[in-house]
């Protein structure tokens, strides 16, 4: 079943990006008296699920879930039908129509995107308000990873600036940290800026904690303990909360967990608050610097909850606040071509495709998440299609736009060669994805 919930949020949700990216070039082509011969969600090779025809266009549902398309007659299009374009222009035909007419045609689908995007970001901060951790509010700093400490982060730093700008919410900082150039920190009463290291990044993004590579600070309680291990041989026990170690005071989880690791292979007393009593506890540490026991994750939930802070937001601030959230993220998604193509950090190894994505869907129904999914990819969609690459929205712009620019169209065979390229070229790319996500799936 949950499964299931994964796949229909995301087939839901690409259907309808899909259909109004379809529709945003639909609308002007027909406006313009332009004829669409077809307009289909999906792909259809060989056969489509279903299909009707209206008018002068067939309406249809394909087979393949990679995308949709209109087929607008007289444009060298992904169908690669070039029959039609051998006999003479008609008033009808997109061919015939003027550059800004085209233009306009073309960039009917990222417009519809975008704006999507704005609308759905501003119902979800109008109706649902904005919940995050605020930075400002982790009293004794952040616990950070292992490999966050490799960026340049230390456990007990406040976040304070990235680049030079107020970093306010976790979620959004622990991003744009990846894709920084520098963190000003509060670290020991003192302020100080430091470059993030891309070793550091390399390391967060290799271990998958993209999302989790600090956290608050926690009480360090005991929850579940590894049989055959030092805590059980120890007679540690769910619920104990560990005061000190080697009669030094351990705050916190990763305080108790820092002194464990420094004496790997060796013996620690712990003081063990139980049942409002305060006990010692002698503990064999294993060679790798553990005693076998997980603390207890409710604590962990509680430390996220003090940082909490919910905005509301009223009709006429949800408006601009949509647009700014619509511009973050396209300017995250920008940014994160930074490690993607960085041969330190490895980004490419780690960009997903269908089956990836739908792993990471939540795996009940939830509506927030999923209209904020819609949004984010819908933004993504507008960006990818910009790109001038033949075969996206993009190139047909390009060729467009040289047009206009200097008065001579495009001859005819150069964009047909153009649009051939580019079609093998996103084939080719879509089978490295997915060949990249069922190698993921497989092997790890």
């Amino acid at each position: 079943m949950e499964l299931f919930n994964q796949i229909f949020q995301f087939v839901l949700s690409i259907s309808i990006l899909i259909g109004l990216h379809e529709l945003g070039h639909f609308i002007p082509a027909k406006y313009f008296k332009t004829r669409v011969e077809k307009f289909y969600l999906f792909f259809d090779p060989w056969f489509s699920i279903l299909k009707k025809k209206i008018g002068e266009t067939e309406y249809g549902i394909g087979w393949l879930p990679l995308g949709g398309y209109v087929k607008i007659a007289g444009m060298v299009d992904e169908s690669m039908d070039t029959e039609q374009l051998k006999k003479p222009a008609q008033a009808w035909e997109f061919r015939s129509k003027p550059a800004w007419q085209r233009l306009i045609i073309m960039l009917g689908g990222v417009t519809v995107n975008f704006f999507l995007a704005w609308l759905i970001y501003a119902c979800l901060s109008y109706f649902k308000g904005e919940t995050y951790s605020d930075n400002a509010k982790f009293e004794n700093g952040i616990y950070v990873s292992a490999e966050g400490q490799k960026m340049g982060l230390e456990t007990g730093d406040k976040i304070l600036k990235i680049n030079g700008k107020p970093a306010k919410r976790m979620e959004e900082s622990m991003l744009n940290m990846l894709f920084a150039d520098n963190v000003t920190v509060l670290r020991n009463g003192k302020e100080i800026t430091f470059p993030i290291d891309e070793n550091g990044v390399a390391e967060v993004m290799k271990a998958n904690e993209v999302r989790a590579y600090f956290s608050p600070r926690f009480v360090p309680v005991v929850d579940s303990i590894l049989p055959h291990s030092g805590a059980q041989a120890a007679g540690l026990q769910k619920g104990d909360q560990i005061l000190a170690v080697n009669g030094k005071p351990t705050l916190y989880y990763d305080e108790v967990n820092k002194e464990i690791t420094s004496h790997a292979s060796g013996q620690i007393k712990l003081g063990v608050k139980r049942n409002a009593q305060h006990i010692d506890v002698q503990v064999q540490v294993n060679k790798d610097g553990k005693i076998g026991f997980s603390p207890d994750p409710k604590f962990l939930l509680a430390s996220y909850e003090k940082t909490r802070v919910t905005e509301q937001y009223g009709l006429l601030e949800a408006i601009p606040r949509g647009f700014t959230r619509t511009i973050d993220i396209l300017v995250m998604q920008v940014k994160q071509f930074k490690i993607i193509f960085n041969q330190k950090t490895k980004g490419y190894t780690k960009v997903a495709g269908p089956i990836g994505i739908v792993k990471q869907m939540p795996t009940h129904i939830d509506w927030p998440a999923f209209w904020s999914f819609t949004a984010m990819f819908s933004v993504w969609l507008a960006f990818l299609n910009l790109i001038p690459i033949p075969g996206l929205d993009g190139g047909h712009v390009f060729f467009t736009l040289w047009e206009m620019i200097t008065g001579k169209a495009v001859p005819q065979k150069v964009l047909e060669n153009a649009q051939m390229i580019g079609v093998i070229f996103l084939l080719g790319l879509t089978v490295l994805i997915f060949g990249s996500d069922i190698y993921k799936l497989i092997f790890k």
